[in-house]
């Protein structure tokens, strides 16, 4: 009986054409620098050990994987660089899960889909696939990832200084200073620095903010008040007690 299928020398080829791909991605991978999961690289990211996103690219024609692999790198900045580690024809394989986690890389599947196999050992290896079949979501999403990795800048507002005229001891609370606010105003809840010749000795949350014996959020310039410092009493008439807000600034690309 005749055997049907491809004759040996298809085969051999095939089989050499695997091989040689796996070889490459194998290459590509080592070259990347093998930082594993995407979870591992967009932490490596957060803590300003790594300045790109990498992305590896399937799609269903050249055209399309050309496309996607210059709009992502031309997404690259001073801050963040996108760096396509392959982009390829066909379905996601073994082979392609296997190189997106040595690189760390994002796996974008643009109008493709992973095979059962290589479905299997990305959930297992926890690698980020992510299908398209329009490339302007593709670079929205990538956009997107690249400014989310960045670390929020902070931004501080003085509020206002108040002066130490009296220090009180209260059971149960510890000292307590008697202030008058000298500039700007006060809050309940914000940072606080406390001042001694014009030297920081402490930084901190107040507290408690006080007027007579009402807790208020807030006290304006030339009002009376009490402070108390969260875990720190070590407080002296006449020290200054600047009062300060922090808030996060999302960065841009």
């Amino acid at each position: 009986m005749r055997r049907c299928g491809p004759p040996g020398g298809a085969r051999a080829r095939g089989v050499a054409d695997f091989r040689a791909r796996r070889d490459r991605q194998a290459q590509l991978a080592r070259a990347a620098g093998g930082r594993g999961t995407l979870e591992e690289m967009m932490k490596g990211i957060r803590e300003g050990t790594a300045k790109e996103l990498p992305v590896l690219i399937k799609a269903d024609v050249q055209g399309s994987a050309e496309a996607l692999a210059g709009a992502l790198s031309r997404l690259s900045t001073d801050k963040v660089v996108t760096r396509v580690v392959y982009s390829g024809v066909g379905g996601i394989s073994e082979a392609d899960i296997t190189l997106a986690k040595a690189s760390g890389a994002l796996l974008i599947g643009f109008n493709v889909r992973a095979n059962p196999q290589a479905r299997e050992i990305a959930k297992r290896d926890k690698i980020d696939i992510r299908y398209y079949s329009i490339i302007y979501k593709v670079t929205e999403d990538i956009q997107a990832l690249m400014v989310g990795l960045l670390d929020p800048t902070f931004k501080e507002t003085f509020l206002g200084n108040a002066q130490i005229r009296e220090v009180f001891r209260i059971t149960k609370v510890g000292n307590v200073a008697g202030c008058m606010v000298t500039e700007g105003n006060v809050k309940r809840g914000a940072k606080v620095r406390l001042l001694r010749d014009n030297v920081v000795i402490h930084e901190g949350t107040l507290k408690t903010l006080r007027r007579f014996k009402d807790e208020v959020r807030e006290v304006q310039h030339g009002f009376e008040c009490g402070m108390a410092f969260e875990n720190y009493d070590d407080i002296k008439v006449g020290d200054v007690i600047e009062c300060f807000e922090v808030e996060s600034v999302q960065p841009t690309l």
